[in-house]
């Protein structure tokens, strides 16, 4: 029996069953498929939302809606209810803090003298690697909290601070300790191409052929991972590294997805979208004709305002472009203890506004229903639709664009995660 014919059974007296019912609410349904591109945030001003089994099992407007017996009713306030938001793009288990590094930065110490006191990711490596599973777990969750409050409830979480096989795995595994611990949806991705390891600096095939061969072998097998990403750039790993990482993740059944295009043009999007990649995130340098590639692979578009702010960038990605060529966007912190020590995915939504001129509706697309898509997961989240996870956010606002205006402003009036309220 479907969710669907569950809440259209009636009872003796005509109504229909649910576990909860939402109403004296607006809808931010986020469903263009149904709504329309004319119905901004695909809106319902006065809707209802019924949920049953943890999905959702009704969703209108209110006054087109069957009578419901519900085992729970929730009074909206006139808020708005948006679906769970999603963070598609996080590195946020590692262990240690570059917080000194930042002030070094600021005091005119130079990346030089930085890196030969042991800085930049060297330092988040050599912290990752000494730091225990319980040190990474407790580190993460309070990250990961911090998204939690402001209505995240499904977050991508790559590996590639281990730099070797024990750390990486040990940091999926967290990963998946964490979306236990919280209920939380977390897809975790295999990043050991995020950098070339200190003791490999000089051969760094030899440490791609760990990662191809002796690291990605246990993470398919062990499914410890949803997804393989690569930074595929001048001071990470060549056109041709990539292509052989993405041959051997595609041979073990995993879908790929890739760091590009953020500090040159190698054509890393379009080689991705070979390979049918689940997205493309940075894209800073991404040439407007390779958009139709792009377009044709179905891959998304990611941007990653906390890098480009934190990082003083002013090479802007070709937004107009994207939109131009209907590619789906997505927004994401990409929470990092280098480049982007953002934990909130708010802020991102204004950045994306404000620094990439990107509409407040386009933004909560981006983590909605884009940045479902960027995960693989555009049939089950990120849209308010029937069928869906009943992954749900009432916000006391007035309007949706609130959330992209104010800058920690809002926080969410309700947060469920599969129909059950997040405590």
């Amino acid at each position: 029996m479907t969710i669907s014919d569950t809440v259209m059974n009636q009872n003796n007296t005509g109504a229909h069953h649910c576990d909860l019912l939402i109403h004296n609410v607006s809808l931010a349904t986020m469903d263009y498929e149904t709504s329309g591109p004319v119905s901004h945030y695909g809106q319902l001003e006065d809707g209802l939302l019924a949920v049953t089994a943890g999905r959702i099992s009704w969703v209108g407007a209110a006054s087109e809606a069957p009578e419901f017996e519900a085992i729970e009713r929730i009074d909206g306030q006139k808020g708005w209810l948006t679906p769970g938001l999603i963070d598609c793009h996080t590195h946020l288990v590692y262990g240690g803090s570059r917080a000194r590094e930042f002030e070094w930065r600021l005091q005119g110490v130079s990346y030089e003298e930085i890196a030969r006191k042991g800085g930049g990711i060297v330092s988040t490596v050599t912290a990752t690697r000494a730091a225990s599973d319980e040190e990474l777990f407790a580190s993460g969750l309070k990250r990961l909290q911090r998204l939690m409050a402001e209505g995240v409830t499904t977050v991508e979480i790559k590996s590639g601070y281990g730099l070797d096989t024990e750390t990486e795995l040990r940091m999926l595994k967290v990963a998946g300790r964490l979306a236990e611990h919280t209920g939380l949806t977390v897809k975790r991705t295999f990043l050991g191409a995020h950098a070339i390891p200190a003791e490999y600096k000089h051969d760094p095939d030899a440490y791609l052929d760990i990662v191809i061969n002796e690291m990605l072998p246990i993470v398919a097998e062990q499914k410890l991972a949803d997804a393989v990403d690569v930074f595929c750039e001048g001071i990470g790993f060549s056109p041709e590294q990539t292509r052989r990482l993405f041959e051997a993740a595609v041979k073990h059944g995993l879908p790929v997805k890739g760091h590009v295009e953020q500090l040159s043009d190698l054509k890393g999007a379009v080689l991705a979208a070979e390979f049918n990649a689940l997205s493309v995130d940075h894209l800073e340098y991404l040439a407007e004709e390779d958009l139709p590639i792009l377009k044709q692979a179905g891959t998304v578009a990611v941007m990653l305002p906390g890098a480009f702010y934190c990082l003083k960038e002013t090479q802007l990605p070709p937004i107009k472009a994207l939109f131009e060529h209907n590619i789906p966007v997505a927004v994401s912190t990409d929470l990092n203890p280098g480049t982007s020590p953002v934990a909130s995915l708010l802020l991102a939504m204004n950045q994306s506004c404000v620094l990439f001129g990107m509409t407040p509706e386009q933004a909560l697309a981006g983590t909605t229903c884009h940045g479902a898509k960027a995960l693989g997961l555009e049939n089950s989240k990120g849209v308010l639709k029937t069928g869906y996870d009943a992954d749900l956010v009432l916000w006391p606002v007035e309007h949706p664009s609130e959330l992209s205006y104010g800058i920690n402003m809002h926080r969410p009036a309700k947060i469920w995660l599969a129909g059950q309220e997040a405590k």
